[in-house]
């Protein structure tokens, strides 16, 4: 596999984010931005949700879906992309509008746009690029492995729903695996 060309694009907010050693990074998180372009992941990644730290939530590196990947935040840097996993792992959103724009309606919670090979390609090689890069890579997930809580869906409150479940049925793990060298990594139950 040749290098991964990574378009640097730093959030705003980037400087303000916790600081970490490489050392401590041992996980990679797979997401979807659930959103139909990059122009608004972006949007979304620049906006304001912690209040007492002026930062908000997004990933390390974002892939459209030409294979196009942006990094957005500093692998030194956590970013809040996965509750209880951020110190430790690095956020990869990959562009694919998933359930949008019916998150939390319980009659739309099916993904339906397949990943595209480019955006497999690159994420395998942006992976492979990692592990060079993070000596203690070895866990890889889904956001939907590790967030499993739930919440009332918009349509009918009795209907708990899952809150994450990107990336979803249509991801290639068996391809992704195939890249050699990360564990997949589920949270325990309970």
């Amino acid at each position: 596999m040749s290098d991964l060309a990574i378009v640097d694009w730093p959030l705003p907010y980037q400087a303000r984010l916790a600081s970490r050693p490489v050392a401590v990074i041992d996980l990679v998180v797979i997401h979807c931005t659930e959103l139909p372009d990059m122009a608004l992941a972006r949007e979304y990644g620049e906006r304001i949700r912690h209040e007492s730290s002026q930062t908000g939530n997004s990933g390390h590196y974002y892939i459209d879906t030409d294979g196009k990947v942006f990094r957005f935040v500093a692998d030194t840097r956590v970013a809040h992309h996965t509750v209880g996993y951020n110190p430790r792992s690095i956020g990869i959103e990959l562009s694919n509008p998933g359930r949008y724009p019916h998150w939390g309606d319980s009659r739309h919670q099916h993904f339906t746009t397949p990943y595209t090979s480019a955006q497999i390609r690159a994420l395998r090689l942006l992976l492979a690029q990692l592990r060079q890069a993070l000596p203690a890579l070895r866990w890889i997930a889904g956001h939907e492995d590790l967030d499993r809580r739930l919440e009332p869906a918009t349509d009918d409150p009795a209907i708990l729903l899952r809150r994450r479940l990107d990336p979803g049925p249509l991801f290639p793990w068996a391809e992704v695996l195939a890249t050699g060298g990360l564990e997949r990594l589920h949270a325990e139950a309970g």
